[in-house]
This record gives structure tokens, C-alpha cells and sequence, in this order.
């Protein structure tokens, strides 16, 4: 059954996070876009933490940003509460967190899409995926409804073929009140894509007026606040406490007496859960010697009492939940409003797919999110904000954005899941980045703004901006380095309230690499900084640029060298099962993810530092021949 005028430019296939992204994209760059969505109401909803950023996610949602995405402008607008965290330690691991308003994140998001006379949006379940010749031409939903485009990106989160389990009771759903999509992985398969099973979960949600918040210890959010978008005038907002818990002997005696009724230690779950964020069962059982954890008591909005037990996730049944909530120290009354659950659901393990997140087996049908076996909003977003622009790329006939693992998070993120075979849901760490120093929060629109104009998704006010600071960090940076602070009582005077002190006139620029100095001493010491006023964002990047010069050019040499491995390019068309010296497990391993450059081979797992050599000199052998070819004799 066709529709009339059912063509388009691109389908996206969810409205979560990364669905909201590559539909925003691609209208954006000028393409129609079919966002499709099980229920129209629920575009962008939280379904887990209304929250936003954390270690490593924050830089994601930086560099989302600063590409010319909205998550980062939506949280700014929705917050209800902004916190930095790891603010007294290094750049690298310093990240912004924002408890966001889940009514407001979710009308914000919405009202973006809906200004887009360009993006239609439609409630229905897609069931097949229609291909020809290997390519994509469109998509049909539950309706029989086809719909043509020559770009499909799928963005299903965990409703494919969802599953929620609360204790041994189960039923087919994608998340709590929606219902699993169904048919589409049958589709996929059918089209030479394997599919398997993951599973996360989400912690109970408790009426705020039955907690006694006395008997806990309150999280408040900054009094100089930090945001993720690096658009101007973002706005401030009343801020809300947050509060800690903990669990106890009491919370872990039940839980333990309990497990035999947990679908996981039952077997009735098969997907691997997220190792960096497991249910409270799982942290009980693993850190056995741990007698306590923290559990975070966190609102989910101004206009709602339901608040969100963080730590909390669980599959256990929904009376044992409230016997173990009740053990913790301000929720010995707590009502349970929604129970926590499991959710086991299909994935595409993304090694079947190319850097641009297209699939290797399917031309123009690409992958975004937790299909590709993430876990996060803020993965999710950044995956389906470059599938967005490569689908746009595609049927345009462009150059595919790939983005190397020394340029961003999101490159970094990406080459994990496409060069590894992931087994848990994979969360972005800054322990997973060798380059984590350079690939800050701080930094990413210096990174990544200038691709973001190119594609055509920062516009000429945004760009100009980001120029304009470039240009102001750049002049700081002169004059730090020319003008000097002179010795005497009056200056050391004020150096000694932060343990310094100085014998002698020296430059700014030395002065600033000492770690208790600072623009908030300069102003105090120098007449000439007070009056430049100079911006928190550019004094931020001054001071860091000076105060980790030399780990900054150590971390430079390494990105050079890892990029002399990138130089080797690999043909398309190599047979890896004649090459002699390597052994049939690597073999398998190059021929299943076929990387494109030496470099890419090097961080397939399993893949050994030999077998990289054996590889380079083959190459290397290659180049020769085909040279030698070229000579007239």
C-alpha cells in the first residue's frame, strides 16, 4: 500500500535521542525526513536518569555541539539543576552534569522538530525495511504503509523486539508503557544483518512526599554555573537540591534472600546488562565486600513529585522493591510509583558497519544508538547526529564523515564499536581515549566547529562566534606571554592568601603555570587583566594551555605517530586468507570488520603487534609492485 507523496529524502526510525539528532540534521542540510516514532508523544523521552552529561559524556555532548546538534541546547534550556564535577582535579576528567526537567527536555526537543516545515512525523511501528540491489529504497510500517527514500537510519533504541521483566513476570515492551517493535529485526536478518540480545534496566521512581529528606545529604548544584552549549545567552535558571543515600546490611540481606527470583540469575535473561552501570542486585552480589552504596534520590522535574532512585536498578519483583527501598535511610515510607525493570531487547553488533555508521551489507541504511550496542543519551545523540549527517551525505553523493579517534569522543566511541565485538552495552569512558587530554569538554568547539560549518550545520552567527573566541584566546595568549608581575610586599601580600609567593618579576604566562594561580588571582595582582575583563571561557583555555604545555605537546607527538599507521591504507578488495605468518583467528577477524588503514587493524581485538607487521611489509611490498608496474622499460 502506497501513500501518496510518501517520498523522502531520508527515514529515521525512532525519536529518542538519536533519532532527534539525524532527523534535525538532515532537515537542517535540506532534506525531507520521515521521523517515525512508536508514540508521538514520547519524542525524547528520558526513560532512565533524566540527566545529562557525567565523566566523558559531558565532552560528548560538547562536541555534539559544537557540530551543530541540539542536545547540548535543550539541556541548557531544561535544567533544573548544573553541577561540575570533578571540578579540583585535571582537565581531562572535569565534566558538566545536568538534572534536566523530563517534561520540559521533551516539549523543548519537540518544538525544534515541529519548526522544521521539512521533517514529518508519523506514529507507527516500521516492521521491513525495503531494499533492492543492495540498496535501500524505503521502509514499510505495521500498516502496510510503504514509505520511499533512499536513506534509511535506524534509531530503535531498546524497542527492537523489547522485552521487560520485573521479578519472573514478562511481557513484550520497549520500555515501561510502550509497546517492543516488532517485525524489523526479522526484516534486517532477511537482509543479511545478524542481530543480538543486550539488556539494561532502570531503577523505581518514588513519590518525593514520602521521603524524608532529613536523613540525607543534600547534593546541591554550582552557584557559577557551566553549560554545554557554546551558543550565547543561555539562560539561568532556579536550581533544585539533589540528595544521597545508601544502602545498608539490611537493603543487602534482602536482596541476596531474594535472587532466586531475579529473571537474570534465573536465566530468563540472556543479553549481557551494562558493566558500568549494573542493577543493585548485580553490585551486591559482585562487591560482596562492600557494605554500602550510594544511592542518589534525584527529581525528575519542577511540576511532578515523582523522583528517581539512582544506583537502584533492579529486576527483582515489584514487593521485594519496596521491602529493599524501605531499608534506606529517608525512604522507610517511601510509595513506589513505578517499579524498576529490566528490558532485554535486539541489537546490530556495529563491527557490520563502516566508520559513517552505514552498513556494510546495505548501502544508505545506516545505524544509530543503542541498535549499534550503546548505552546513554549522550552516545545514543552523538551516533545518530553523525549517521544523520553521513545519510545526508549519502544521497547527496558526498564524502562520508569519519571522524579519527584523535579528533573527538564521538570518533573515539565510534571506532570502539566498528573495530571491537562489544558484549556489554558500551558506555563512553575518558579511560577508553589515549588522546583524553586533547579531546576535553573544554575544547571540543575548537575541534570540531569548523567540520560543523562545513557540512552545513553551524550557521554563519555560530561560526562567527566561534571565531571571535579563537581569536580572543589567541591575543590572550600573546599578551600573558609579554606582560610581567613585578615583585613586591603589596603583590606577595595577596600571593601568600593562596600559598605563593614570588622573589622576582616574572611573565604572566609563568606566573599562570603555578596550580594555585589563577584569573581570579590575576585580577587581584593585575591592573591591566581586571580592566580587559576577559571571559571565563578564554581565561579557562589560557590557563590550561599554559599549565599543561608540555603534557599537550607529549600527547601531540602521540597522535603524529598513531597517525603514520593511518597513512598505510588497506585495498578493499584484499583477501586476508592468503597472506601467509598470520594465524586463521586474525585472518577471520580482518575479513569480518575489514579495516580501511593499518591503524584501524592494530585495535581489532586479537589482532597482535606481529600480525600489524606481517600486514605493513605486505603493504609496503604492494606499493613497490604496483609502482614498478607503472615504469616503462
Amino acid at each position: 500500500m502506497e501513500y501518496l507523496n510518501n517520498k523522502y529524502d531520508v527515514i529515521v526510525v525512532g525519536a529518542g535521542h538519536a533519532g532527534c539528532e539525524a532527523a534535525i540534521a538532515c532537515a537542517k542540510m535540506g532534506a525531507k525526513v520521515l521521523l517515525s516514532t512508536l508514540n508521538i508523544d514520547n519524542i525524547a523521552l528520558m526513560p532512565c536518569n533524566p540527566a545529562v552529561g557525567g565523566p566523558a559524556k559531558s565532552t560528548l555532548v560538547r562536541e555534539i555541539d559544537a557540530l551543530g546538534g541540539v542536545m547540548g541546547e535543550v539541556t541548557d534550556a531544561t535544567y533544573i539543576q548544573m553541577k561540575m564535577l570533578n571540578s579540583s582535579k585535571g582537565p581531562a576528567v572535569r565534566a558538566l552534569r545536568a538534572q534536566s526537567d523530563k517534561k520540559e527536555y521533551m516539549t523543548y526537543m519537540r518544538n525544534i522538530i515541529e519548526s522544521y516545515e521539512n521533517i514529518y512525523l508519523r506514529q507507527a511501528c516500521i516492521t521491513e525495511i525495503k531494499v533492492e540491489n543492495g540498496k535501500i529504497t524505503g521502509a514499510i510500517d505495521e500498516f502496510g504503509i510503504e514509505y520511499s527514500a533512499p536513506a534509511v537510519v535506524l534509531t530503535t533504541g531498546t524497542s527492537l523486539e523489547g522485552r521487560i521483566f520485573v521479578g519472573l513476570q514478562s511481557y513484550s515492551a520497549g520500555r515501561l508503557g510502550e509497546k517492543a517493535a516488532t517485525g524489523l529485526s526479522e526484516s534486517l536478518m532477511k537482509h543479511g544483518i545478524n542481530l543480538k540480545k543486550l539488556k539494561t534496566g532502570t531503577p523505581p521512581r518514588v513519590d518525593k512526599r514520602t521521603i524524608d529528606y532529613s536523613k540525607m545529604d543534600i547534593q546541591p548544584g554550582d552557584s557559577n554555573l557551566s553549560f554545554f552549549s557554546f551558543k550565547p545567552n543561555r539562560p539561568v535558571r532556579p536550581q533544585v537540591p539533589c540528595y544521597l543515600t545508601r544502602t545498608n546490611e539490611e537493603t543487602h540481606r534482602i536482596i541476596k534472600e531474594n535472587l532466586d527470583k531475579s529473571p537474570m540469575y534465573r536465566g530468563l535473561i540472556h543479553g549481557v546488562g551494562p558493566r558500568y552501570c549494573p542493577s543493585i542486585e548485580d553490585k551486591v552480589v559482585r562487591f560482596s565486600e562492600n557494605p554500602s552504596h550510594h544511592i542518589f534520590i534525584e527529581p525528575e522535574g519542577l511540576g511532578t513529585y515523582e523522583v528517581y532512585i539512582q544506583g537502584f536498578s533492579s529486576s527483582l519483583p515489584a514487593d521485594v522493591q519496596v521491602k529493599m527501598l524501605r531499608t534506606l535511610p529517608g525512604l522507610e515510607n517511601a510509595y513506589v510509583i513505578k517499579p524498576a525493570y529490566a528490558v532485554e531487547y535486539d541489537y546490530v553488533p556495529a563491527v557490520q558497519t563502516l566508520h559513517s555508521l552505514m552498513s556494510k551489507t546495505v548501502k544508505g541504511l545506516f545505524f544509530g544508538g543503542q541498535i549499534n550496542g550503546t548505552s546513554g543519551y549522550e552516545e545514543a545523540a552523538a551516533q545518530g547526529l553523525l549517521a544523520g549527517i553521513n545519510a545526508f551525505n549519502y544521497i547527496q553523493n558526498r564524502e562520508m564523515l569519519e571522524l579519527p579517534r584523535s579528533s573527538s569522543y564521538l570518533g573515539t566511541l565510534v571506532d570502539d564499536l566498528v573495530t571491537k565485538d562489544i558484549d556489554d552495552p558500551y558506555r563512553m569512558l575518558t579511560s577508553r581515549s589515549e588522546y583524553r587530554l586533547l579531546l576535553r569538554q573544554d575544547n571540543a568547539d575548537q575541534r570540531l566547529t569548523e567540520i560543523g560549518h562545513r557540512v552545513g550545520l553551524v550557521d554563519e552567527t555560530q561560526y562567527n562566534i566561534f571565531k571571535e573566541k579563537q581569536q580572543n584566546i589567541s591575543k590572550e595568549l600573546d599578551r600573558v606571554k609579554d606582560a610581567k608581575i613585578p615583585a613586591g610586599e603589596e603583590i606577595n601580600t595577596i600571593l601568600a592568601k593562596y600559598g605563593e609567593h614570588i622573589d622576582r618579576g616574572m611573565k604572566i604566562s609563568e606566573l599562570l603555570k603555578r596550580p594555585n594561580i589563577n584569573y581570579k588571582v590575576l585580577r587581584e595582582i593585575d591592573a591591566e587583566t581586571k580592566s580587559l575583563n576577559i571571559s571565563d571561557d578564554v581565561a579557562e583555555q589560557v590557563e590550561i594551555l599554559l599549565k599543561y604545555d608540555g603534557y599537550l605537546k607529549r600527547q601531540q607527538i602521540q597522535v603524529e605517530q598513531g597517525s603514520k599507521l593511518e597513512k598505510f591504507k588497506i585495498p578493499e578488495d584484499i583477501d586476508y586468507f592468503k597472506i601467509e605468518h598470520i594465524s586463521s583467528e586474525t585472518k577471520e577477524k580482518l575479513n569480518k570488520i575489514r579495516p580501511k588503514t593499518l591503524a584501524q587493524a592494530s585495535r581489532i581485538g586479537g589482532v597482535k603487534p606481529a600480525d600489524i607487521s606481517v600486514l605493513m611489509i605486505m603493504l609496503e611490498k604492494h606499493k613497490i609492485a604496483a609502482h614498478c608496474s607503472n615504469i616503462d622499460v
